[in-house]
């Protein structure tokens, strides 16, 4: 099945929007004002909001190819969980709702397995598409401090097969698969399990279909704005890497302080 959406109401409306009677007109402007919000209003809601009849609101979402309300809320989540923006929503709740995905993920978290894997493998390779490459990239910086042999895949122009040739059964990887992967997504988990190399998969809900044989650590992004929070993910990161550090005990201590001795000498970070 192709990974493509078909166009959005938004979309629909602007390309209808001068064929609309001045009734259809009043709600599509409200439609548009409130595009994040459509996953959750009835046609009932959307016309008392919009000043219109709930036939005119049924007539529109017709025009606009949507058979009723509750198929233009279907398509609304299926473009908001595929990670596509939508815009709208409000920013009203928001820390409230970072506090819920936070409370969530770390409410459970046991990162015990994940960070022996991590602390004692014989190389650590760190693999991020798209969004996903700032966290897989952060946590790559967070890591190397704890351990040698952290590595990040795929570099700007390179290629990831001779990455995954690289590994064997006392090699790990963290792959981090946040939505709107890339369609080689599924080709590569299932590289990493060729390998024999141990896997901890951090990404999203929709992401646990690749987590067989994995330690799959799921962290939500929804936070009703258009656009995905990582503010969870960012937080696993940090305790991740700190887990690790710690078991790596006074070979990660001395690590981090020749790292600190070197930063010093090439005056690479300013004094405190």
């Amino acid at each position: 099945m192709s990974s493509a959406l078909a166009p959005g109401i938004g979309e629909r409306i602007d390309a209808s929007y001068a064929d609309l009677t001045p009734q259809e007109k009043r709600a599509a402007d409200f439609i548009l004002a409130n595009l994040g919000d459509l996953a959750v209003y009835t046609a009932t809601e959307l016309a008392a909001h919009s000043g219109v009849s709930k036939a005119t609101v049924s007539r529109l979402f017709r025009r606009l190819g949507f058979e009723n309300a509750g198929a233009v809320r279907e398509q609304v989540r299926a473009t908001r969980g595929a990670g596509a923006p939508i815009a709208g929503g409000s920013a009203s709740g928001h820390l409230e709702r970072e506090l819920a995905n936070l409370t969530a993920t770390l409410g459970s978290l046991d990162l015990t397995e994940p960070a022996r894997l991590l602390a004692d493998a014989r190389s650590v390779l760190i693999v991020g598409f798209r969004n996903s490459y700032p966290v897989a990239l952060h946590l790559r910086q967070q890591l190397a401090q704890a351990r040698p042999g952290v590595a990040l895949a795929p570099q700007p122009g390179q290629s990831l097969g001779e990455e995954l040739a690289s590994l064997g059964r006392d090699d790990a990887v963290v792959l981090v698969g946040f939505r709107r992967r890339p369609e080689s997504f599924t080709r590569v988990a299932e590289g990493v399990r060729e390998s024999g190399a141990s896997l901890v998969l951090l990404g999203d809900a929709g992401a646990r279909r690749h987590a067989a044989s994995a330690h799959f650590i799921e962290c939500p992004l929804d936070t009703g704005l258009p656009f995905d929070s990582y503010a969870t993910a960012m937080s696993v990161v940090s305790l991740l890497a700190a887990a690790v550090l710690a078991r790596t005990g006074r070979a990660g201590r001395e690590r981090v302080a020749r790292i600190g001795a070197s930063y010093a000498a090439l005056a690479e970070i300013e004094a405190p």
